[in-house]
């Protein structure tokens, strides 16, 4: 059931018979609800009209940190969340007259792309409850945050299109760390008679987490398959290469060369190519995920990456050494005479 009462102030808490010192240092963001499709990760399904959640944009500032703005709002002229207020968002873009009935938008970043299908600047299609069409633009996306699933419009354009949807039925609580439990437990019971729920912030982002890591993991997983069969088909060119270089290679043992210094020299050789090789695909990558890695908030698994390049790197050595060896058994005299 939604709340009626605004929570931050004393007349709400009481309306709820909270204890105003009990809650003291909390702070509680309120959102007003309009159902929609659910834009997460754990929605396999494209969502065409995404939740809208409305929320008084300064009660989110200096919250979340941002990936991304559109072209033209200018987040160091005025505080972030402010660019979901039509007045900012008006004003700052000098939109035309046909664009001003368009209502500013944020959303979360993963959501935006993958859940939707849009990137900042692009608009989605929605009706209000009078059945008029309105466009909804994305001006703004947040990094890997708990706002998965929905997209976030200023309060008072949310109520001027949905004046039927009375009260707030989301709520973020920000609490001292060591008083979250006691928080949680006095607000359950308070308001269990509207269905309160409450979820560790933690743990719903490791929901979402969780399906993005298992995408992350399968191709993981199969890129590792890519690079077993990539270092024995490695093996296998370094076999036929030294096979048809016998004759070449017996010739270097005849004239004085030492069987040891000969297995040397091809391990080198190839062990250089291989070495070449994995430098230039370092490179091609690192150009590849240059834009993740300059996302404000985004993570780069520096130690597992660097464990499977030493991983590919050991591999490849190993399988160059098992054909050399191969190839360089028993006596090369007879590939001397056919030399």
């Amino acid at each position: 059931m939604p709340v009626l009462a605004y929570l931050n102030t004393k007349a709400g808490r009481e309306s709820f018979a909270l204890n105003e010192a009990d809650f003291k240092d909390v702070n509680v963001v309120q959102f007003r609800v309009r159902a929609g499709d659910e834009a997460s990760c754990l929605n396999l399904n494209r969502a065409q009209k995404p939740r809208l959640l409305g929320v008084k944009p300064w009660d989110l500032n200096r919250r979340f940190s941002f990936s991304s703005f559109m072209r033209g709002v200018a987040p160091d002229k005025l505080p972030n969340w402010d660019a979901i207020d039509p007045k900012f968002y008006n004003s700052t873009l000098q939109l035309p007259h046909s664009q001003l009935e368009e209502v500013p938008a944020i959303g979360d970043a993963a959501s935006i792309q993958w859940a939707m299908g849009k990137k900042v600047g692009d608009t989605l299609d929605y009706v209000d409850e009078r059945g008029q069409p309105f466009k909804v633009r994305i001006v703004g996306a947040v990094a890997n945050s708990i706002l998965q699933g929905q997209l976030i419009v200023d309060e008072a354009e949310f109520v001027k299109r949905f004046p039927s949807e009375s009260g707030y039925k989301y709520f973020l609580i920000d609490a001292p760390t060591n008083r979250v439990a006691d928080v949680s437990a006095k607000l359950s019971r308070a308001l269990q008679d509207v269905g309160l729920e409450l979820t560790p912030a933690p743990q719903r982002l490791a929901q979402f987490n969780a399906v993005q890591n298992t995408y992350l993991g399968t191709f993981q997983i199969l890129g590792g398959l890519g690079l077993l069969l990539g270092s024995v088909g490695l093996g296998i060119v370094v076999l036929r290469n030294v096979l048809e270089r016998r004759g070449e290679l017996a010739v270097l043992l005849a004239v004085g060369w030492r069987r040891k210094q000969v297995r040397r020299l091809v391990l080198v050789e190839h062990a250089a190519l291989l070495g070449l090789g994995l430098a230039i695909g370092i490179v091609a990558a690192f150009v590849a995920v240059l834009p993740s890695l300059l996302t404000p908030g985004g993570e780069f698994p520096w130690f597992t990456l660097g464990l499977t390049l030493v991983a590919v790197l050991a591999n490849g050595l190993l399988w160059t050494w098992l054909a050399t060896q191969f190839a360089l058994r028993g006596d090369l005299q007879a590939a001397l005479r056919s030399a």
